[in-house]
């Protein structure tokens, strides 16, 4: 039964929440032991919340997930973990997770709040209005990096929150693109999908692939980034996120498995190359310069 609990609140996908920590690491605060402190327990309640909205979107989806060739292998939709633990889990997980937020940070719990209010106005009514839903999404992400600048009491970065919120919008949309092309029924498997144009995605996709390009270029050669870190080498970084978000194109639209791509690149060894160079790239401009 533990396991099947573990295995719905899906560790795998908690990697997401490490963008609560990308304010730690932006505002040079990793030697600060007080301010890693507080973002780890930040990270760690954000995965803990994430992980509830994972149990709740599987009750709310349990009949579509039945008819998904791989959701339906999931621990509630196969009946491993009985949908009536889940409730209870969630009874007692939730309040937990909302009064530890409110010791660490009133700001950081009203983000987290934000977050799991959001993910139940998701998994029972935006999720199924195409364009909205992964617009949705690509807020949770901007309310993950705001409660991660709140919890250590520094300004987030426009810049910053405009590159946040365009990855996601493109993740978000060729997760979709590679959804419609794979599924054999889209509608009952995602109720959104049937209302999506796979060529319109694709475009979109595309086109949101060259916006975060630019802007990520414009804001390493912003005067305030270049006044901020006293150094305007950062444009160095460019070339990583520029073959990481190719191989994501390539994972969304080459593929027949039915996998999803932002789970496929986080298995991808190129990918994960591409993102640990970049982490390191910019770590050394940032902190060794």
């Amino acid at each position: 039964m533990l396991l099947a609990l573990l295995k719905t609140l899906r560790p795998k996908q908690w990697v997401k929440n490490l963008f609560v920590a990308v304010p730690l690491f932006y505002a040079l605060r990793l030697s600060d032991g007080p301010s890693v402190l507080r973002t780890a327990a930040a990270v760690a309640l954000f995965s803990l919340i994430s992980g509830c909205v994972y149990v709740l979107n599987d009750l709310v989806d349990i009949e579509a997930d039945r008819k998904h060739p791989t959701k339906r292998l999931r621990p509630i939709p196969s009946g491993e973990l009985p949908a009536p633990t889940a409730k209870t889990f969630l009874a007692v997980a939730v309040p937990t997770c909302v009064g530890l937020a409110l010791w660490l940070d009133l700001g950081y719990a009203t983000a987290l709040s934000s977050y799991f209010v959001l993910n139940i106005a998701y998994s029972l009514w935006l999720k199924t209005i195409a364009y909205v839903d992964v617009l949705a999404i690509a807020t949770m992400f901007i309310l993950r990096v705001t409660a991660g600048a709140l919890v250590i009491d520094v300004e987030p970065s426009p810049w910053l929150l405009a590159c946040t919120f365009l990855l996601a919008l493109f993740l978000g949309f060729g997760k979709r693109a590679h959804e419609l092309a794979v599924a054999q029924d889209a509608a009952a498997q995602r109720a959104a999908l049937a209302s999506y144009n796979l060529a319109s995605l694709r475009w979109i996709m595309h086109g949101l692939a060259v916006v975060v390009v630019v802007v990520y270029v414009l804001y390493t050669r912003s005067p305030k980034t270049i006044e901020t870190f006293q150094t305007a080498a950062l444009v160095y970084t460019v070339p990583f996120p520029v073959v990481g978000i190719l191989r994501f194109v390539w994972l969304a639209t080459s593929r027949d498995n039915p996998e999803s791509p932002t789970d496929a690149m986080l298995k991808d060894g190129l990918f994960m190359a591409i993102l640990l160079g970049w982490v390191l790239m910019t770590g050394a401009v940032l902190y060794w310069r």
